[in-house]
């Protein structure tokens, strides 16, 4: 079975270029059930270059499907099996704010589009730049 993976290696995902936010914002938590955005501004926040993309794409489904730890491995197989958005298609990108960054492990972190940080990864050299999807045509 063919395996396809979100990963990025030093890259950035800056924020899209209708994105309406101007500083990173936390996603609104909704009572019923947490967004995607939510779950993974929540990882990413306290897990920073802990977790690759594909680890937290995962984790967000498995949430949301309230798999036990049982079906875990089976599913992340069947989930990697056909192409997944990356982060460019987050919504922690396209609408509140905040650039992915890649590091040299493919390991992810997040960063509000008014920080120094996100500037800093911006300017990098060493690192690659793509933009997040825009929200319109």
């Amino acid at each position: 079975m063919k395996v396809h993976s979100t990963n990025y290696v030093d890259t950035f995902i800056v924020i899209a270029d209708d994105c309406r936010a101007t500083t990173g914002e936390i996603p609104p938590i909704n009572e019923k059930s947490k967004s995607v955005a939510n779950i993974q501004f929540e990882i990413l926040r306290k897990n920073p270059y802990k977790f690759t993309s594909d680890d937290v794409l995962f984790q967000v489904f498995a949430e949301r499907k309230d798999l036990t730890a049982d079906e875990l491995e089976k599913a992340r197989e069947k989930f990697f099996s056909k192409g997944q958005a990356c982060f460019r298609a987050s919504p922690l990108t396209k609408r509140y704010g905040w650039g992915v960054h890649h590091d040299k492990n493919g390991k992810i972190a997040i960063f509000g589009c008014e920080t120094e940080e996100y500037e800093k990864r911006l300017h990098d050299k060493n690192t690659k730049i793509v933009k997040a999807m825009k929200s319109s045509r």
